[in-house]
Order: structure tokens, then C-alpha cells, then sequence
């Protein structure tokens, strides 16, 4: 009978890792591909979605730059190269090291309102 236990209880303790190994994969699928970057390049360590951090939010940036038909290339050199004077005296450090189609993946991210799905 015990025997018989413990391999219960090993497969119930494989079908919950099975539960969380499948809830964290949905988690990840759901996190928006600009934000996902945008975590890993420690944006969000000076910005956030939705209020000023030391930088504005990223939904201050995607209103100020609605309708802007040059906001997306202006925005990718802005991360690239770095920059200061557009939102306060605190300078934007440059990201020489993200890809290009990182940088691209989060203005896309940004312009859109940063959603956070």
C-alpha cells in the first residue's frame, strides 16, 4: 500500500510541475514581445508602462509621439544613441549593445501604447 502511495504521489508531483511549467509558458506568450525586451535591457529601471520614473512612462512617449510619422526612426536612434532635452535635464543613456530589431520590437511596443498584452 505504500508503495502504491508514493507513486500517487509522484505523479500528482509531476502533474503539478506539468501545471506550472504550462502556466508560466502561457504567462511568457502573453507578455508582449517589446515588453519581454524591454525587461531584459533594464528599460523599465528609469520607465514604466504608466507613470514617470526617472524617464517618462512609456504611455507619456507613445502620446506625445501620436501621429508623428518620424517617431519610430527618431525613437530607435534615441534608444540607440542615448540622448537629453526632450523630457527634463536627466540624460538617456545609449543602448549600443541592443540589435537593432530589439530596438524596433520595443518603439513598435512603445508607439502602440505600451500595452501590457
Amino acid at each position: 500500500m505504500a508503495a502504491g502511495l508514493s507513486t500517487g504521489a509522484g505523479a500528482l508531483a509531476a502533474l503539478a510541475v506539468s501545471a506550472l511549467m504550462a502556466a508560466s509558458g502561457a504567462h511568457a506568450v502573453e507578455t508582449p514581445p517589446g515588453l519581454q525586451i524591454a525587461q531584459r535591457n533594464a528599460c523599465l529601471g528609469c520607465h514604466a508602462i504608466d507613470r514617470k520614473l526617472v524617464g517618462p512612462s512609456f504611455q507619456q512617449v507613445a502620446s506625445r509621439y501620436k501621429g508623428n510619422t518620424q517617431a519610430q526612426t527618431l525613437l530607435e536612434h534615441k534608444v540607440k544613441d542615448g540622448g537629453s532635452g526632450v523630457w527634463g535635464a536627466i540624460p538617456m543613456p545609449a543602448h549600443p549593445a541592443m540589435s537593432d530589431a530589439d530596438i524596433r520590437t520595443v518603439v513598435d511596443w512603445v508607439l502602440a501604447g505600451a500595452p501590457s498584452k
